[in-house]
């Protein structure tokens, strides 16, 4: 039984994406309001999601040559996608650093906002690229088909009937059977 997914970067991507998002929206909060340990929660969940960036960024590498014969047009999608998720992760690190030296600055009360206003800044920007990436990332996958398996018959598996259709679709029904209906 092999518990590590393959291919990895699909598994791992969601990691970053949700920590850096509420990274941001915490360190955001916590530039105007440093009370109940908030600008430690920011700095955890930025440092968490820059952590997770780099790995979403080594295993898109490692996965990648998976994707890089096909048309010009996702050709150009894969790089686009891996420029944006570089910038993502250089971005989340400098926001990643400005929560941290905001929570080591405690005790200087205006660097600590300095640096809290930093890194709300910066997990702001990080927000937006993880958008990005997240965008291209999803054009591969839903318009180009980049890491979809096909059956190994190469037949296209037959349509589902969609809502309001006549119809029935049982479990135990072949596709000639409902052809016949």
């Amino acid at each position: 039984m092999n518990l590590v997914p393959d291919p990895l970067h699909p598994a791992v991507v969601h990691f970053p994406i949700v920590l850096l998002l509420l990274g941001a929206a915490v360190a955001i909060l916590a530039a105007f309001w440093r009370k109940n340990h908030l600008p430690a929660l920011a700095a955890l969940l930025l440092v968490l999601g820059a952590v997770g960036a780099w790995a979403a960024v080594q295993s898109g590498e490692s996965d990648g040559g998976l994707l890089e014969s096909g048309a010009p047009q996702r050709e150009a999608l894969v790089e686009a996608h891996e420029t944006w998720a570089k910038r993502t992760l250089g971005i989340s690190i400098l926001a990643a650093a400005a929560a941290a030296a905001s929570v080591v600055a405690g005790r200087w009360p205006r660097l600590a906002r300095v640096a809290a206003a930093v890194a709300a800044v910066a997990s702001a920007a990080a927000a937006y690229s993880v958008y990005e990436t997240g965008h291209r990332g999803g054009a591969l996958v839903y318009r180009h088909g980049a890491g979809v398996e096909v059956a190994a018959t190469g037949a296209a598996a037959p349509a589902r009937p969609g809502p309001g259709s006549d119809q029935s679709v049982r479990p135990d029904a072949k596709a000639t059977d409902r052809d016949a209906d």
